[in-house]
């Protein structure tokens, strides 16, 4: 068994030909660039058992060697995927179900009948890879760099194959972020986690690409650093997997949760305090901020506007042609990793960081409840929008970890806020201000809202 750990590109054929000769792979490209054509046949059920139980078969023929290849799902964060795989050399195309044995095949299909797996859809590509070193210190860090232009064929359907996929051979992950990064900068290329396996499942079934994952299991005791990471990721990989399927297929409610989740990711960067210095955040800020200026405005007139929802899947693919997605996705990633929000902070600043989440999240609602003053917005309801920033620092957090704070109906309370906040971002009107005065009241009124704001 090996471990993969690579991060994928999405990219486009002019970005491909522009990164084979990119001055910073030329440079480190010790031995240029190699071809092969690879063919690949995909294998599963008709149920897709496989697919379910997050696992992809497949034979694949590299000149005349074939190679069967077992791949575990893994653990993927922002982009950057680790997995199980395993390979057996064979004589001929012919799948071999006497290798699947309990040394690879997952638990959960013990009991599959495996002469019900069957050929499922097929991806080929032409690969052009070179190995390039990557220095970091005296450590050495080797990366193939993969251009593969090609297509997935699933059912009469097909997809295009463009991407840039970048596999760590030796070193540490973080090398590969900053390897993409460095090129991201330059060229649009947007990381993205969709496996090619994943692609063909998803020509049969568009929804089979899961852009729900699963929130972080926060407790109690944890400290705040450890679930602001969490957190960060989860937010970072969810709006990532959203651009993608957006770009896939232009539903309008896919735009709706990915500028959702950049709010978030602003305001979770918001909530911290000194625990996360302003000039450790700034870039971050300021990259998230152009996003939000140019998409949030975007999303409030579609609510209305059929021709904006209408315009916007081009817009989106305009902003994919550029570098300002995939660059940001990237250095938030490294951020992410290298933990730079604790740069910088001071001993006040590493104690909240350390705090448990419990007693840190306690403090934060007192001083933003307190700070919200929703009696005066029962008066002055004109006023409301102010207060946004505010109501989505504690939105994020009250949807994310409300498990975390040992009050009553504090379901109800993200729900009451929720909808106090949506009116607060709405454009001003008589029935507004109404609806404004009359959810500010019925927050205020809430047990879990005393309760946190006492």
């Amino acid at each position: 068994m090996n471990k993969e750990t690579e991060i994928k590109l999405r990219a486009s054929r002019a970005t491909l030909a522009a990164l084979r000769e990119h001055p910073l792979l030329k440079k480190r490209n010790k031995a240029g660039w190699q071809q092969r054509e690879l063919t690949n046949q995909y294998y599963d059920t008709a149920a897709r058992d496989l697919a379910h139980a997050k696992v992809a078969l497949r034979v694949r023929r590299d000149g005349d060697t074939y190679i069967q290849t077992l791949k575990s799902r893994g653990q993927s964060v922002a982009g950057l995927s680790e997995r199980n795989e395993w390979e057996w050399y064979l004589d001929s195309p012919e799948l071999d179900l006497s290798k699947l044995d309990d040394t690879c095949w997952p638990a959960s299909l013990a009991e599959l009948d495996k002469s019900l797996i069957q050929p499922a859809f097929s991806t080929d590509f032409l690969r052009e890879f070179a190995e390039i070193a990557w220095g970091r210190g005296k450590t050495k860090v080797v990366i193939e760099a993969a251009l593969d232009l090609g297509k997935v064929l699933a059912g009469g359907q097909e997809e295009e194959i463009c991407e840039l996929e970048l596999e760590l051979r030796q070193g540490e992950p973080e090398a590969l972020l900053e390897l993409a990064a460095e090129l991201a900068a330059d060229l649009p290329l947007m990381p993205c986690d969709i496996s090619k396996a994943e692609r063909g499942y998803r020509l049969f079934d568009a929804d089979s690409y899961s852009v729900n994952l699963p929130a972080p299991a926060l407790h109690a005791e944890q400290p705040l650093d450890e679930a602001f990471a969490a957190l960060a990721w989860h937010l970072l990989g969810s709006s990532q997997r959203l651009a993608e399927q957006y770009r896939f297929n232009g539903h309008w409610r896919l735009l709706v949760d990915w500028v959702g989740q950049l709010v978030d990711l602003r305001a979770l960067l918001a909530s911290l305090g000194q625990a996360a210095p302003r000039v450790a955040s700034h870039d971050l800020r300021v990259s998230l901020d152009a996003l939000l200026e140019d998409w949030r405005p975007r999303i409030l007139a579609g609510q209305e506007d059929e021709q904006v929802r209408h315009a916007a899947p081009l817009q989106f693919a305009n902003e994919l042609n550029g570098t300002r997605w995939g660059l940001f996705s990237l250095q938030a990633s490294q951020w992410l990793l290298q933990q730079r929000w604790t740069a910088q902070r001071s001993n006040r600043g590493n104690r909240q960081g350390a705090a448990p989440l419990s007693n840190w999240l306690a403090h934060l609602f007192g001083e933003e409840g307190a700070a919200l003053q929703l009696k005066r917005y029962q008066r002055q309801p004109e006023d409301l929008g102010e207060q946004l920033p505010r109501l989505e620092r504690l939105l994020v957090w009250l949807r994310l970890a409300r498990n975390v704070l040992e009050v009553v109906e504090v379901d109800r309370l993200y729900g009451e806020l929720n909808k106090l906040a949506d009116l607060a971002s709405q454009p001003l009107s008589a029935e507004l201000l109404d609806a404004r005065t009359a959810q500010a009241h019925t927050v205020a009124s809430l047990k879990a809202w005393k309760a946190l704001v006492a």
